[in-house]
């Protein structure tokens, strides 16, 4: 699905997996691109820059789980592309929070999310779209336990996230919600884990949340 177009071009595709989603994401002045989590869509990633004519520079992934990395392999034996992970090892770059990506005449920037896994981060492409992983979906949030990585979730999405302004698209890593995007302003109003203004109610939502769902109609 087309989301942007003209300077900054992105496509959300469906990945298959556990209702994965991958990212495509361009220059379009430049044809630079990037992939963001391929997940189970490389070949339509790589099909989809041949389509628009994009040189595939770089794939990111928001996290290190399987269903997110899959995929990974395949786009850097097409090309010259650069592996972009948080804190990641060689022969993959190491990203930080801050740290910012040229994409062309475009800039992403990274934004560290700890909580659903320590190296968690939501990608801030031209400060209008944020590629937020398995940290924010679309009316929930990533799995946690209920100790410290939960805290830490909490204050990224509290203290980090909603901090952006309310027109930033939400592009999740999985279509969870009931639509496949957002905005950080409807998440703000809407998600009832972002509406929750303690960390103590937050916990309390994470270990009722089936019966919430039932109590609101929520799949």
């Amino acid at each position: 699905m087309r989301l942007s177009t003209g300077p900054l071009i992105v496509e959300q595709i469906r990945a298959g997996g556990d209702r994965n989603f991958c990212y495509l994401v361009a220059c379009g002045q430049t044809g630079a691109a990037a992939a963001i989590d391929p997940s189970y869509g490389a070949a339509a990633l790589l099909r989809r820059a041949r389509e628009l004519g994009l040189s595939l520079d770089c794939v990111f992934n928001t996290h290190g789980h399987s269903d997110h990395t899959t995929g990974n392999a395949e786009l850097l034996s097409s090309g010259s592309a650069t592996l972009i992970g948080f804190g990641a090892s060689p022969p993959a770059l190491a990203a930080h929070d801050g740290d910012l990506f040229r994409l062309g005449e475009r800039e992403l920037r990274v934004i560290h999310t700890p909580g659903h896994t320590p190296d968690s981060i939501c990608i801030l492409a031209d400060a209008r779209f944020l590629f937020t992983g398995d940290t924010l979906f679309v009316g929930k949030v990533g799995g946690t336990g209920l100790g410290p990585d939960a805290r830490q979730e909490y204050d990224s999405i509290h203290d980090r996230l909603m901090r952006l302004p309310d027109g930033v698209v939400v592009c999740p890593g999985h279509d969870y919600g009931v639509r496949p995007v957002s905005t950080i302003g409807e998440e703000r109003a809407g998600n009832p884990f972002v509406l929750r203004d303690s960390f103590e109610s937050f916990i309390e939502l994470k270990r009722n949340w089936q019966s919430y769902k039932r109590e609101h109609g929520i799949r």
